[in-house]
């Protein structure tokens, strides 16, 4: 038996409108979908951190490690003598080296205790110049080096591990606002003086690296 016509126009009618609510359920769960995945993304970007900086100054002979305006940590160096000046200027670290040797003219000294250079070596995009630990820890927070900053070999391991190649590396020869933020008041003349005698009575080896 043939449906009344009535019957057929309905379903007719009613067809346009399911297709309708297909299609939007289908764009509702590929927008959801894709939401989804840039949730993701955002979450799994890696962070970025400030870029990483040192700051020796000659006056105070102390280095700051810093990120962006944060100090990390603040170690206690030796610096250029005032016939043998540690460079000054802006730098940046293009080589570290695990256990380096020693060269001069005549002399290769290897990784251990009598190292000049000690355990660690951050070398600047200077020729011949870095940052280094020692043989003779007595010589921190003097000027007595050949121009290269010394650290204590306990600070050189730490602070090689925090830093890169890349990292920009400033230093100072006069005191600045920066340096008296990072360091605190500038040093007596009393202590300027004592140190300026240590520095003319010391008598230590040619700090010599590579060619220098």
């Amino acid at each position: 038996m043939n449906q009344p016509a009535h019957q057929i126009a309905r379903k007719t009618k009613r067809s346009p409108f399911a297709h309708l609510t297909l299609l939007l359920a289908a764009f509702t769960f590929c927008a959801s979908a894709a939401a989804a995945q840039n949730s993701r993304a955002t979450q799994t970007k890696p962070a970025t951190h400030p870029a990483r900086r040192i700051v020796v100054s000659f006056p105070d002979r102390k280095l700051a490690l810093l990120e962006g305006d944060r100090v990390i940590k603040v170690y206690d160096v030796a610096v250029g003598t005032a016939v043998s000046p540690s460079p000054t200027g802006e730098y940046q670290v293009v080589q570290r080296l695990d256990n380096p040797t020693y060269y001069k003219p005549g002399v290769v000294i290897g990784a251990g205790a009598q190292n000049p250079l000690g355990p660690r070596w951050i070398g600047l995009n200077v020729k011949g110049f870095g940052i280094h630990g020692t043989n003779r820890p007595d010589s921190i927070g003097k000027n007595v080096s050949h121009g290269c900053i010394r650290l204590r070999n306990e600070d050189i391991r730490d602070l090689f591990a925090r830093v890169q190649v890349g990292d920009h590396v400033s230093l100072v020869a006069e005191r600045t606002d920066e340096a008296a933020r990072l360091f605190g008041p500038a040093p007596s003349l009393a202590e300027a003086h004592e140190t300026l005698q240590a520095s003319n009575e010391a008598t230590v080896a040619p700090e010599v690296h590579g060619e220098r």
